[in-house]
């Protein structure tokens, strides 16, 4: 074998063996294909002299994790990613990607310039761009499709999809998959003579316009109509043309556009702040052992809770009240698990796995192997309280103890126990298995290495954590209760749910307050509104009109009937509920007066803000970025425009003053102005 080393160029080394240059991308830790990798790419592509071939691969534990975002807010420095897969397309030598770890964004974009790919089988790679309100911009919209045909593109890159090496394969995305050592791999395929193949000049396959009509419009009502999304199915379906160039063009003009729309900064806020809001300041504590899970309740958000933990490979002991209701409660997460196995969700060798995982118990001293125990009972403090003393009595100092609770304090529910600080709070959002926001809640006497292993609990299951202080409803319900409490005020004040509802969704938010009150149940706020009642100042504006919804059995959707009736699926406005709105105005001595749809959006955004600011100041919350992240993941809240205080941040502030003065207003006596202007200044900065 004859081996060299040649010059290396920055982040970029190259080796030769037997005439085949290796190329090692070393920018760590994941190898973001920022400015240094890509000028070091062309020097080394550009130097390689007379060579049968070249193997493009990652140091470390990916190819390549996608560009650098934090160089998109400004002009490109040469040479931009086209350039580089210029020259790997003029190289008069095959070039393969030999992918590990992820290949995301310009990485796979990197690698389909290439002539083959090569990966493992658990690699990652997709097109994530149209999450980042931009479209691929070095030819992702034009060599994929030619690759995976156009439906599978117009799939992976407006959904934003990840999919394994084994899949890629399926899909012609990847010409081979490593069963061993990767190099080797990619060496061993090079040696095989392989010709020059540029994906550009592929053939693009011909699937037929209607399936491909229909993957488009489903797509395009998927990404709620974005301009980035209509724009990446629009080039998806131009890489038909044969005018590749031009069509090469458009696509990297549409993404130097699209880069610098509000839309991109607002989504790329949310990337970073997504990623920091799983760390805490001056946090050093190593996480306790997380190798099994206890689950103690088998309702709704036991069960959810339970999936989430299978799913990641989490065995789970399900702990119910007697035989009858563990053996209820078994049967419907077996069913559960079969029917995401019909659907396809699972693999025959991943349903036996997690129903091998799944086992269950009626004596929580079965449970006290487990590393953690999630309690996930009725949410009341008589009922909890009890539980959690049983819990510290009989299971060994080093379990962690999780509360599943959504508005209790966890202060007070742990103040007599011993062993307070292995307690901590994990409001999963329902359903648990599905929605991606963890609130990771910190009492007083939280240990580090317990809040550690919540914040491991949420990356082990995938889901995107919030630290939170305790508080009424922590951040993401506290700041909902405001927004509702607004749009309830809004209604008592002249205008109707609907039109309510209609302002929120025009905003940009998945439903409007009302409809998600019908989906979510209004019995849970009624629990809330009944445990505060004692403590309600009875100068402050209440609106009756939720509560007599409840007293008459108005529950929402569950039952049929909410703030709006459902004669069949499709929420209808109800005359009953208008008849109980006029009688709440005439008992409050209210004239109803008309209120435009911009007012509507602009306090509902204003009261969100403002309980944002109180948080902050109180630190339940540690940074103005977690809450965007919480009401983006949780609660709705558009995307694309970054969460509610990044949206106020761009607002002028003078606006978003009389904004304030108007919530006072709407709120009345009692309100209490939040340091608004500090946090957005704050968040500026």
């Amino acid at each position: 074998m004859n081996t060299h080393s040649a010059p290396s160029h920055g982040a970029v080394h190259t080796e030769i063996r037997d005439g085949i240059a290796i190329l090692t991308i070393d920018n760590p830790p994941v190898n973001a294909g920022s400015h240094a990798v890509r000028l070091g790419l062309i020097k080394a592509l550009q130097g390689a002299g007379d060579l049968r071939g070249a193997v493009l691969i990652g140091a470390g534990r990916s190819f390549v994790a996608g560009s650098d975002l934090r160089e998109f807010g400004a002009p490109l420095a040469w040479p931009e990613l086209p350039d580089v897969i210029a020259a790997c397309e003029d190289a008069p030598f095959p070039v393969v990607a030999a992918i590990h770890g992820v290949a995301l964004g310009g990485g796979l974009e990197l690698a389909l310039g290439c002539d083959y790919r090569i990966a493992t089988p658990d690699a990652k790679l997709g097109l994530p761009e149209v999450s980042l309100g931009m479209v691929p911009g070095a030819g992702g919209t034009q060599r994929l499709p030619r690759l995976t045909g156009r439906i599978a593109a117009v799939e992976m890159i407006c959904g934003a999809t990840r999919v394994p090496g084994i899949r890629a394969e399926a899909l012609g995305l990847v010409d081979a998959l490593a069963d061993g050592d990767l190099l080797e791999a990619a060496l061993e395929f090079l040696a095989q003579d392989r010709p020059k193949r540029v994906v550009a000049q592929l053939t693009v396959p011909d699937e037929g316009s209607a399936a491909l009509k229909a993957a488009c419009d489903k797509a395009l009502k998927k990404g709620r109509g974005r301009p980035n999304v209509a724009e990446a199915i629009r080039l998806v379906q131009a890489a038909a043309d044969p005018d590749v160039a031009t069509v090469l063009a458009d696509e990297r003009a549409v993404f130097q556009r699209l880069r610098l729309e509000p839309d991109a900064f607002a989504l790329r806020h949310l990337f970073f702040s997504e990623r920091r809001a799983g760390s805490v300041d001056g946090l050093s504590a190593k996480p306790r052992a997380l190798a099994s899970v206890g689950v103690i309740g088998g309702g709704t958000m036991g069960q959810g809770i339970a999936r989430a933990c299978l799913a990641a490979g989490l065995p789970v002991t399900l702990v119910e009240r007697d035989a009858e209701a563990l053996e209820r409660s078994l049967t419907a997460l077996r069913d559960a698990l079969d029917a995401r196995h019909a659907r396809g969700r699972l693999t025959d060798a991943a349903l036996a796995a997690q129903k091998a995982a799944l086992s269950g118990a009626t004596d929580v001293a079965d449970i006290a192997a487990c590393d953690l125990v999630i309690e996930a009972v009725f949410e009341e403090l008589s009922v909890k309280v009890p539980l959690l003393e049983q819990l510290d009595r009989v299971l060994p100092e080093n379990v962690v103890i999780g509360t599943n609770t959504s508005y209790l304090d966890i202060n007070a529910m742990v103040a007599d126990l011993p062993g307070k600080s292995r307690v901590l709070g994990l409001h999963f959002f329902s359903p648990a298995d599905v929605m991606k926001l963890l609130e990771v809640v910190r009492a007083e006497a939280t240990a580090d290495d317990v809040l550690a292993t919540g914040l491991a609990l949420a990356k082990k299951l995938g889901k995107q954590p919030v630290v939170a202080r305790v508080a009424e409803g922590f951040i993401g319900n506290r700041i909902y209760a405001a927004y509702r409490r607004r749009a309830e005020l809004l209604v008592l004040d002249g205008a109707a749910p609907e039109t309510v509802d209609a302002a929120a969704a025009e905003f940009g938010f998945a439903m409007g307050p009302f409809a998600v009150s019908d989906l979510s149940g209004l019995d849970i706020a009624w629990a809330m509104r009944k445990r505060q009642a004692a403590t309600r100042d009875p100068n402050a504006r209440y609106v009756s009109i939720p509560d007599r919804l409840c007293e008459g059995g108005r529950l929402g959707r569950k039952t049929g009937a909410g703030w709006y009736d459902y004669p069949e699926k499709a929420p209808v406005p109800s005359g009953a509920v208008a008849d109980i709105i006029r009688e709440a105005r005439a008992e409050a001595g209210i004239t109803p007066e008309p209120v435009t749809a911009d007012t509507i959006q602009r306090q509902l955004l204003i009261a969100m803000i403002n309980e944002a600011a109180l948080l902050l100041a109180e630190g339940v919350a540690q940074r103005p970025s977690d809450i965007d992240v919480t009401l983006a993941n949780g609660y709705g809240f558009p995307r694309w425009k970054g969460g509610p205080l990044w949206w106020a941040a761009q607002e002028n502030p003078e606006q978003i003053a009389a904004d304030l003065d108007q919530l006072e207003r709407g709120i009345g006596h009692g309100f209490t102005r939040g340091p608004v202007a500090q946090t957005l200044a704050a968040l500026k900065g």
